[in-house]
């Protein structure tokens, strides 16, 4: 059997692949967009720390945070059977779920009014594709990915995730072999901010709002230490790609701090503008695997709350067509005005993503998974 046989067997196939490194890859995927795609988000949540002190938040703070809450996320969507946030956020909030419905919409119209722009730009800036042909290959992309299902958008992510894996490993090397003494010198000259411990926090808080998207791929756990390895490989399959990408430009600091767009700044200043086009190529994928990711967590609940009422559920052309009405949705607001408003509201969004799911979880989420029968009818009646 081939390699490369072998690997699409074990990513569609493999119980294995589905049950440790699936809701990883799911979320890595989905974040990656907006959480390390331009590298932005990396300078301004860890590097601003100093090349050490942003280390101490990424792997002594946040890390561990994900990987805490991943855990004790998946273990509860199993015990309840939850992989689907309407599911999931009733056994945790009861009648109050929807508030935590609202917050997720909001996050949602702003990631897509905001990588659906990200998408037209990265094609018309780097091939000379006209802006809105590149936000309508965004648009079909995702509306084809939604209308075949969480089978097809899985193995999407998987694949995209290699691809994106193998891009990084080889900006890395690459970056390495030129900047290997400065990246040494500046990490160990121990440069650490006090910051560092609350950026890693808030960066942990900023990227709690893609869960939802992650929980479809969670459905073949079946057991506690399953959830748990599964939670903690997902923060780390996660922050690898980030990790590598932060090594490279801990080798530029301070010059890097204020650039718009660090991973074009760094790809420019190390000379090796060969990898630009590939680096665009997969960051346009990336967009589209957020803004997949996140709708389909709509059409998971929507599906969810069929079944529940009607015992039908959505047809693949139900789901196409949800996916197109909620990205052009997102992609409309920024036409009015909204995006610079909820933007200046997300630092409450993400506080706001705290009291709703993480302190309900690591409080009545921990007693729920040790004792499900313990109010049992008080909770289904939400």
């Amino acid at each position: 059997m081939s390699a490369r046989r072998y690997l699409y067997e074990w990513v569609t196939e493999s119980r294995l692949f589905r049950v440790y490194f699936l809701p990883g890859i799911v979320f890595q995927s989905v974040v990656i967009a907006g959480g390390y795609g331009t590298g932005r988000e990396l300078v301004e949540f860890f590097l601003k720390s100093g090349p050490a002190g942003g280390l101490y938040g990424m792997f002594l703070v946040t890390v561990p945070m994900w990987a805490a809450i991943f855990a004790l996320s998946f273990e509860f969507a199993r015990v309840f059977k939850a992989y689907d946030y309407r599911r999931f956020f009733r056994n945790l909030l009861w009648k109050f779920w929807p508030a935590y419905e609202i917050l997720y919409i909001l996050l949602l119209l702003l990631v897509l009014a905001v990588i659906g722009s990200a998408a037209g730009a990265v094609l018309r800036d780097s091939f000379g594709i006209p802006y809105m042909l590149g936000v309508l290959v965004m648009l079909v992309a995702v509306g084809v990915l939604a209308y075949y299902g969480s089978r097809v958008i899985a193995a999407f992510l998987s694949w995209w995730s290699f691809v994106l894996y193998f891009v990084y490993i080889v900006f890395f090397i690459v970056g390495f072999s030129k900047l290997g003494g400065k990246i040494t010198a500046n990490i160990s000259g121990g440069e650490v901010n006090p910051t560092w411990a609350l950026s890693g926090f808030k960066y942990a808080l900023y990227n709690l709002g893609v869960i939802p998207a992650i929980l479809f791929a969670v459905q073949y756990i079946e057991t506690r230490k399953q959830a748990v390895i599964s939670g903690i490989l997902a923060s780390v399959i996660g922050i690898v790609p980030g990790f590598l990408f932060y090594l490279v430009m801990a080798g530029l600091y301070p010059d890097v701090l204020p650039a718009e767009v660090p991973a074009q700044y760094v790809l420019g200043v190390i000379g090796i503008t060969f990898l630009l086009g590939a680096w665009m190529i997969v960051l346009f994928g990336t967009l589209i695997e957020t803004g997949t990711g996140m709708i389909h967590a709509i059409n998971e609940r929507v599906n969810s709350y069929l079944m529940d009422k009607r015992g039908t559920e959505l047809s693949p052309a139900m789901r196409a067509g949800m996916a197109v009405i909620v990205l052009v949705a997102g992609l409309s607001i920024s036409t009015f005005g909204l995006v610079p408003l909820i933007a200046k509201g997300y630092g409450t969004m993400s506080w706001g993503f705290f009291a709703l799911h993480v302190v309900p979880l690591f409080t009545i989420g921990i007693l729920r998974i040790l004792k499900p029968e313990w109010g049992k009818e008080f909770w289904e009646r939400a």
